[in-house]
């Protein structure tokens, strides 16, 4: 996937050189996805920025002077945030701001005659732009929550704070999910259930796996969680498809008969006093309910793990998000051991950095 880049006029005023502009890029899709207004889970969604109405205007000086600033905002933090917790360096930061760029100022034919002009169209006004530059720098404010969302596999997800931000890694359950689907095509027709959805992402990737008769439902504890998947569902038009539910891992599935094929989640599996050692964006900032799993991280691994064997069917799937090493070595051992006979082909995933970061199998 490749960022949109806007007007080659917009561009060369604020890049004139082309070797600036060549950074890691991801477009948006399509945005026409239908959005229905109707949900269960109605708590307010932040509308992304890209998805915002061009209402705002700016000169090309007014931008350029605005650029400047944010660029040497970011310039200033050098390698401060990257020593201190493994936070971003001052080229990530710089990416980010040519990011936020490109989700704020509009490429149409209407902004390149204004372009010609000397205007140019923002969906965000600079007052805002400033104040949302100062919150990325001095509070560490997650670039994420910045724009609204964020690009994962290939999908573009709307996120908020009260929200955990999709990381890269978890693309790989995606992928399991579709190497056993490809396996066995009756999967495709099945229930599947994705616990902890947060944004939706794993729940939206797969219900786009499935066939007509497929489905997933996905449950979260926080409101603001749901709502936001539900948004996401409802923009990739897969509304009668995934099923958001409000409420704790298995406890909204209770009135469901149909025994599940597939069981996905990537929960909570951060010791709890660790959680203040990670990076300001994510310590300060994301939600902890969606990171802390308890003493030793394994609290929600173990509940769903107990659970799954009761709530699969023999020969379901399950694939688990861990904190890797031990934690995936000791759910194994777990499932194998204590739960012995309750599931088969238990097996430990690496992810692309080569951490045993997944655990997958089959109900017996």
């Amino acid at each position: 996937m490749m960022r949109n880049c806007f007007s080659s006029s917009i561009r060369q005023t604020l890049y004139p050189s082309t070797s600036l502009f060549k950074y890691l890029q991801k477009p948006h899709p399509a945005k026409s996805f239908p959005i229905s207004s109707s949900s269960s889970c109605s708590f307010p969604t932040t509308t992304p920025l890209f998805l915002r109405p061009p209402i705002h205007s700016a000169s090309f000086p007014e931008l350029k002077k605005w650029q400047d600033w944010a660029k040497h905002l970011a310039l200033s933090v050098g390698p401060k945030f990257l020593e201190s917790d493994n936070g971003p360096d001052a080229d990530l930061l710089c990416r980010e701001l040519k990011w936020l760029l490109e989700d704020v100022v509009v490429d149409d034919e209407n902004a390149t005659a204004s372009a010609a002009s000397g205007v140019v169209k923002l969906r965000a006004g600079l007052e805002e732009l400033y104040a949302l530059w100062r919150q990325r720098i001095e509070e560490r404010r997650p670039f994420q929550y910045l724009v609204g969302c964020e690009h994962w596999r290939d999908l573009v997800l709307c996120v908020r704070e009260g929200v955990l931000i999709p990381r890269p890694e978890t693309e790989q359950i995606v992928d399991l999910v579709e190497e056993v689907i490809c396996e066995d095509g009756g999967m495709r027709e099945g229930l599947w259930v994705d616990l902890g959805t947060g944004s939706g992402a794993l729940s939206v990737a797969i219900g786009r796996l499935l066939l007509d008769a497929g489905r997933v439902i996905a449950t979260d504890l926080s409101p603001i969680a749901a709502s936001v998947a539900a948004f996401n569902v409802r923009r990739y038009g897969l509304q009668d498809k995934v099923d958001v539910r409000l409420g704790s891992w298995f406890e909204p599935l209770q009135d469901v008969n149909e025994k599940p094929v597939g069981l996905v989640s990537n929960p909570p599996y951060i010791p709890g006093d660790h959680i203040f050692g990670l990076q300001a964006e994510v310590a300060r900032h994301e939600p902890r309910i969606a990171l802390d799993g308890g003493k030793n991280g394994m609290d929600a691994l173990l509940h769903i793990c107990e659970g799954a064997a009761t709530l699969l069917k023999p020969g379901g799937f399950f694939a688990l998000e861990t904190n890797g090493e031990k934690q995936s070595e000791f759910l194994v051992d777990f499932m194998t051991g204590k739960m012995k006979g309750r599931f088969r082909d238990v097996r430990v995933v690496s992810d692309f950095a080569g951490v045993h970061r997944f655990v997958s199998g089959f109900c017996c």
